[in-house]
């Protein structure tokens, strides 16, 4: 195991957490986990004091093995209890770390959670195939799928949206999924949509679209923010996670 996040401070009414996460290919470094990154990220937005403790899952120590047996990474700790599944430990931080201390993360439109729903599924679906003759429609599938996180983003929320101006707003130009600020719903769309980006290109040679330009701006406003880029793992580990998940096509 080894520290990546460390801070000292240990007054009483301040919870101790621990976050565990998937070490990258030199048992260090933060490895491919859009699940890691998603907890990485809402603990980092919620402004709490944590340590993060990656976890090299071929020489798992026997002291993680004590804390949580038979439990892969991610997973924390809060005040010496053992939290495991990455939902319930999301609920439980929204509940736990609530305003006035820590912010709300929760996006305020529904809609928000399910725009992504489907995306990583079909991109899962297209980066394992190996059959020529339907690589082209599973491309298609994930087209479909990203070009529906791409209407949503451009689609104005209500907040956006004044009853009273004389102009009407057409297009979105939000940052995120429900708003200009990261919510659960980002934590868990973002770090998928970088694996996308990242394995197809490698793998498929695949782009996202230019013409899709809302999830490119999304894109671009997460790559400008710390809380996701340094919780994500570096490309050469998620191209290195997909060596032998990204089939070649016979």
């Amino acid at each position: 195991m080894a520290e990546s996040c460390s801070t000292t401070l240990k007054q009483h009414d301040f919870p101790e957490i621990e976050l565990f996460v998937k070490a990258g290919s030199d048992g260090e470094s933060i490895g491919n986990c859009p699940f890691s990154q998603r907890l990485f990220m809402l603990l980092w937005l919620k402004g709490v004091i944590f340590n993060v403790t990656t976890v090299d899952l071929k020489r798992k120590p026997a002291d993680l093995q004590n804390l949580a047996p038979g439990t892969n990474p991610p997973f924390i700790t809060f005040d010496g209890e053992v939290k495991t599944d990455v939902n319930k430990i999301e609920e439980f931080l929204e509940e736990r770390l609530a305003p006035p201390r820590y912010p709300k993360l929760a996006p305020k439109y529904p809609e928000s959670y399910t725009a992504g729903s489907d995306v990583f599924s079909k991109f899962s679906a297209y980066i394992k195939n190996t059959r020529q003759d339907t690589n082209e429609v599973l491309e298609k599938a994930l087209i479909k799928a990203l070009k529906k996180v791409d209407g949503y983003l451009n689609t104005p929320l209500p907040d956006e949206i004044d009853e009273n101006s004389t102009e009407d707003i057409i297009v979105s130009s939000r940052k995120f999924l429900d708003g200009d600020e990261l919510t659960l719903a980002d934590c868990s769309l973002l770090p998928k949509l970088h694996i996308i980006k990242v394995v197809a290109k490698k793998y498929r040679n695949f782009e996202i679209p230019a013409e899709m330009t809302a999830v490119w701006r999304y894109l671009n406003n997460a790559y400008a923010r710390d809380e996701f880029t340094n919780t994500c793992p570096a490309d050469r580990e998620i191209e290195f996670a997909y060596l032998d998940v990204a089939k070649r096509i016979k």
